[in-house]
Order: C-alpha cells, then sequence, then structure tokens
C-alpha cells in the first residue's frame, strides 16, 4: 500500500508543484518524462492502470473518494496536494471543473517485437500518420480499446500520445492501449507486411475498393491520415491497399476518429464480433 503525503497548498510556488504550473508545456512535461491526468474519469482509470503516480491535486471535497483507491496504489509513496477550488483555478490559470489533477509517469517505450509477441491472432492494429491534433488523437485511442484494438502506432509525423488534451480525450483508454511511437511509420508498415500483416490504408480518395469489399478477417493494421492532408504519398505506397468508405451526398470524407470508428467496426463485423 502507497503511503499518502497529505500536503495543503494556496500557491503553486514550490519546486515539486511545478508540473502543475505548467499545465500548457507540453514540452517540459516530456523532457521529465511525465504526463497530466486531468478529471475524475481519467484519474479513476489511471489508479486502476500499471502506470506510474507521481502526485496527485484535488480540491478538498474530492478527496474522500480518492483516498481508498490512492491508499491501494503499489508505489511506496504519493504526495497528494489538497486545495480549494477557487485556489485551483487561479494557480492553473483556466478553471478545472471537476477539481482533479495529476501528474503520472511515461512507460519506457514498448518495441514492436514485443507488440508483436503479445498479441494473438489474427491481429488487429492501428497506425496513425499525421495527426496533429490532441483531441482526435485522444478519440482515436478510445475508438481502438471499445473495437479489440490489440496496439497502436504512431508515425514519427503525430504529436505526442502524452499531452494533456490527448489523454483526457481517450477518457483513460491510452492506459489500456499498447503504443508504439516509430521513428519511421514507413519501415514499421514494411516490418508488419513481412510477417504477413496486411496494412490497409483508410483513404477517402480512391477508386480501388470501398469497405465491404475489403478483408480483414486476416491479421491486418488500419492506416488512418491527418485531419487535412490525409496519408502522405510515402505511407499509402508502404500499404498493401487502399479502401474508402462510401459516402453519399458529395461527401469526400469524415473525421479522421469517425473514419476510424467506421472501419474498426467493420473489422469486427467481419470477425463475427458482436
Amino acid at each position: 500500500m502507497a503511503d499518502i503525503r497529505f500536503q495543503t497548498i494556496t500557491s503553486l510556488e514550490r519546486p515539486d508543484l511545478a508540473p502543475y504550473r505548467t499545465l500548457k508545456r507540453s514540452a517540459e512535461h516530456a523532457k521529465l518524462g511525465i504526463f497530466v491526468v486531468e478529471g475524475d474519469k481519467v484519474l479513476d482509470r489511471l489508479l486502476e492502470s500499471e502506470f506510474t503516480v507521481v502526485s496527485v491535486l484535488l480540491i478538498e471535497e474530492r478527496l474522500a473518494g480518492f483516498d481508498p483507491r490512492l491508499r491501494a496504489r503499489p508505489e511506496k509513496e504519493i504526495t497528494v496536494f489538497v486545495c480549494q477550488k477557487s485556489v485551483l483555478a487561479e494557480m492553473v490559470g483556466f478553471e478545472i471543473y471537476q477539481g482533479v489533477l495529476a501528474i503520472g509517469k511515461i512507460p519506457e517505450p514498448v518495441s514492436l517485437e514485443h507488440i508483436l509477441a503479445a498479441s494473438p491472432h489474427p491481429r488487429f492494429f492501428v497506425a496513425m500518420d499525421g495527426l496533429s491534433n490532441a483531441e482526435n488523437v485522444g478519440t482515436l485511442m478510445r475508438n481502438c480499446v471499445a473495437f479489440g484494438v490489440q496496439a497502436l502506432i504512431a508515425g514519427e509525423t503525430c504529436s505526442s500520445l502524452f499531452l494533456r488534451r490527448t489523454v483526457r480525450n481517450s477518457m483513460g483508454a491510452l492506459f489500456k492501449l499498447p503504443a508504439l511511437e516509430t521513428t519511421s511509420l514507413v519501415q514499421t508498415l514494411q516490418t508488419l507486411r513481412r510477417q504477413n500483416i496486411r496494412c490497409i490504408a483508410a483513404h477517402p480518395h480512391t477508386d480501388e475498393k470501398v469497405l465491404s469489399k475489403a478483408d480483414f478477417t486476416g491479421d491486418c493494421c488500419v492506416v488512418v491520415g491527418s485531419e487535412g492532408h490525409g496519408i502522405s504519398p510515402q505511407v499509402l505506397a508502404a500499404c498493401d491497399e487502399a479502401v474508402a468508405i462510401p459516402m453519399a451526398n458529395e461527401v469526400d470524407s469524415l473525421n479522421v476518429s469517425a473514419a476510424a470508428a467506421v472501419f474498426l467496426y467493420e473489422v469486427n463485423r467481419q470477425r463475427g464480433r458482436s
């Protein structure tokens, strides 16, 4: 059980509160190897996970609800900072409606070899190319967990998986989803194909094949592209095929998280999952 060190605070001037003073400075957090959790549901899922909890910042009225779960954590010690809600909003610079923040430790990177070894057949991965919107990345993570994706692969042109808004929009899905941030998505897709994992591009501007005609019953990786430009030509060329969602009324594309949900549902449908 964790030893909980309670600290009542009235300002963020202490050095150990620096991450809470810099909620909008994601680059500083990345250098420190930490990420920010915002909201009670996301903190709930962090406490259920194997991710390391560094500290928690709560308003007084939320403390009792989290105290038992904090004490049950495996860390030797967790510092819990407690303050008034008005003080919290003043300290961080914007309203934290639920009065709950926490700092977690970014885990050690996982390798593609580890992901392959841990994923039973038929394998089911998602790869992202060029996604820069934190909310979209977080929502995509939720889709992946909801539809049984075994791992998420982020290309080198994607934003960090541990941005505050990404973690918040994932609603804790990040803690359940093995994720790889690759330095070359093209090379990673080529490796997957050598492992007989079909890489299928979700590409709206194709005449090759519509979604219902694609085969997702075997090992596959669904590749999705950026919000503005879709999948880059290099990544598209590294895929086995491009597949489009048929759409009416001259709509040519969907939001990336919405399009991904349609693809992931189709994978589950073909594999007989309800």
